[in-house]
């Protein structure tokens, strides 16, 4: 069969609405047997889909398996891709490549046979999802029988030798969040990080008290007992404590009395929940950062919520891509023996 042209951003790709890039577009074409010069097409071995999707379909589900299932099945039936319409996110996926198109076969260094993880969102990846063979609840990843597009523009990774495969495709899950902790904090600072026991939060906490040093101090939040038990069984956690991310006025008094009132320099929210804005704004110091990696994250309420209490801080989006962060994420867990054990108890099953 021909090859068809495609386009860098992998518009053709786009049903509607016509003139928007994939990921803003409600509906993508995911016909794997159209070929396309620019695209790499793979099968898929695992979704893993991104914690705060994950979460509002188990709640939707009400924690039932079969349900999960049909709800990702009508989401990729509907869209084309795994775009929860709740979230609006979607995650990644490991797979093997089985064809590179040939306008981009010279120019990429992956071949047939090749076993990647996708670097870019689910929410702009056509997808194709012939049977859900397990899901892993407790991991947010889902065994699949499928296949997927990855666009000229996309970026992805090989997946490492010296890891099982489950536990690359979690860590390159939340290598964006590592990976801009590294830029944001200063030695001697001190951070608070939201939803520190979960999957990108303790990656989060080793980095910032990697580079915060012994002068520094790094607060975790968590929601649950075991989950403080947890935490404060961490070298890398100076101060932790339990609460609801959503009621900021107790995050806040908390942070005021953990840091003698001086309240923090960076804040990282990696929770996967609504309404937790507010509980990051308002325990960050004057002038200080916060940093909102979680796709829950309401960019209204952040913004107007920080008017409104007379906040002047920094806040950035969790831009999903940092310049080698699949490399710098992956570097972190293999230098920390701690966190690679965690890692590999939690996620290679």
């Amino acid at each position: 069969m021909q090859e068809l042209k495609g386009n860098r951003f992998g518009t053709h790709r786009v049903i509607e609405p016509q003139g928007v890039l994939p990921q803003p577009a409600l509906r993508v074409d995911n016909d794997m047997t159209k070929l396309y010069d620019n695209e790499i097409l793979c099968d898929v071995i695992t979704l893993n889909v991104d914690s705060a999707s994950f979460t509002q379909i188990k709640d939707e589900a009400e924690g039932n398996i079969d349900k999960i299932q049909e709800i990702m099945l009508s989401i990729v039936d509907r869209f084309g891709k795994h775009k929860n319409p709740v979230t609006g996110s979607g995650g990644m996926f490991i797979g093997v490549v089985k064809r590179v198109g040939s306008a981009i076969k010279d120019k990429v260094d992956i071949k047939e046979g090749d076993r990647i993880a996708s670097l870019v969102s689910l929410s702009l990846t056509p997808l194709k999802i012939n049977k859900i063979l397990k899901v892993h609840k407790d991991t947010d990843q889902v065994d699949i029988d499928g296949q997927a597009i990855l666009f000229e523009s996309g970026i992805w990774a090989k997946l490492p030798d010296d890891m099982d495969d489950k536990l690359a495709l979690a860590i390159l899950d939340v290598a964006g969040a590592p990976a801009q902790t590294a830029r944001l904090v200063k030695p001697g600072q001190r951070v608070l990080i939201i939803g520190a026991s979960g999957k990108s939060g303790l990656l989060c906490s080793y980095v910032a008290k990697r580079y915060a040093g012994v002068t520094g101090q790094i607060i975790g939040t968590t929601t649950s007992d075991g989950g403080l038990s947890f935490l404060n069984g961490l070298p890398f956690i100076d101060d932790a404590f339990k609460i609801d991310a959503s009621n900021a006025v107790e995050m806040y008094e908390k942070v005021q009395e953990l840091t003698d009132g001086n309240l923090v320099d960076v804040v990282i929210s990696c929770v996967s929940r609504p309404d937790c804005e507010m509980g990051a704004i308002l325990p960050c110091r004057e002038d200080g950062t916060v940093y909102f990696f979680s796709m829950a994250t309401s960019f209204t309420k952040a913004a107007l919520g920080a008017e409104g209490v007379g906040m002047d801080v920094t806040m950035l989006i969790g831009n999903g891509y940092t310049r080698d962060h699949a490399k710098i994420a992956l570097e972190f867990v293999r230098e920390s023996d701690v966190l690679r054990k965690i890692y590999e108890e939690r996620y290679v099953k």
